[in-house]
């Protein structure tokens, strides 16, 4: 009998851990500084332009006054356009300069910056799109009061960051279109996807759930981006690799029709996980470039 309370003791001790563990693990991760990320991007590109922008460095204060450092590259000329973008999940604000190059060249004064939990800002929990978004959205309205003269503000987000400006759109935010790149529609696809890729069963996510609610106050099924595109009229620019093993391709597929209003959506062959438009450049761009065009 006591051998019987021992197993159940060593059982139930081992299923709490594991519990807490995958818990943990979702709604963190190892984020990388800014100079791992530095090195990670120009490995893949050349990110030697960035050393001659002109830069201003601001902090904004997001949801709840938490501080977001924020990080301004000017235009070639003087221009009232403007894009706000919105890196993923465990990478910072340096992520976001695959993208930069091109809307310079489009006119943008662009706007980068660490969502919360990561780069330069406090340590936290992410909480895929639901306090980051609200953080976008202060992070709007001081764009519109810090540059009165903005003509046409925009807002680019890759995977996390995606998600994140789809779900901004449940308030209303004064902009004018959004990019999204590999965004996940809702959160329990994206980490069947992932436990898939890590050969890990299915039936471990409730219990994850379970972790995450008593430490976070967060349900996994409760996080879906795509529930905020209902009645929204503002244009979206949908892309995705073809070849995503992060965030399923299906979920821009997904996002797209559930949106109203001017929708375009584009599938880049062969690219994995936030990687097309250094898979396909030129293709990015002309996708990108004529869509802004056609607004």
């Amino acid at each position: 009998m006591k051998v019987f309370v021992v197993v159940i003791v060593v059982l139930a001790v081992l299923v709490c851990a594991l519990t807490l563990f995958l818990a943990h693990t979702i709604m963190n991760g190892k984020r990388p500084t800014l100079d791992e990320a530095w090195e990670w991007q120009s490995a893949r590109y050349d990110t030697s332009f960035y050393k001659d922008l002109k830069k201003t460095d601001y902090l904004v204060n997001g949801y709840n006054n938490y501080q977001l450092h924020v990080q301004l590259l000017e235009a070639p000329t003087p221009s009232d356009r403007y894009v706000i973008m919105t890196h993923g999940n465990t990478d910072n604000h340096i992520g976001s300069l695959k993208y930069v190059q091109m809307y310079r060249d489009l006119g943008y004064n662009c706007i980068l910056y660490d969502m919360r939990g990561h780069g330069e800002d406090e340590p936290t929990f992410c909480t895929f799109g639901d306090l980051e978004s609200k953080d976008l959205l202060e992070l709007i309205k001081d764009t519109r009061s810090r540059y009165p003269k903005v003509g046409k503000l925009g807002l680019h987000g890759e995977s996390l960051g995606g998600s994140t400006s789809i779900e901004a759109l449940a308030g209303k935010p004064e902009i004018d279109f959004v990019v999204s790149d590999c965004a996940f529609a809702d959160v329990e696809s994206t980490i069947k996807q992932k436990f898939k890729t890590m050969h890990l069963p299915e039936f471990l996510i409730p219990l994850a759930n379970v972790g995450i609610r008593l430490l976070y106050g967060y349900s996994i099924y409760d996080m879906r981006p795509i529930d905020a595109l209902d009645g929204n009229k503002i244009p979206i620019l949908f892309m995705h690799g073809d070849a995503d093993t992060t965030v399923p391709p299906q979920s821009a597929h997904d996002l797209y029709e559930r949106t109203a209003g001017v929708r375009e959506l584009h599938y880049i062959s062969g690219a994995d996980h936030a990687e097309s438009i250094i898979k396909a450049p030129d293709e990015y761009r002309k996708i990108v470039t004529d869509f802004l065009g056609r607004l």
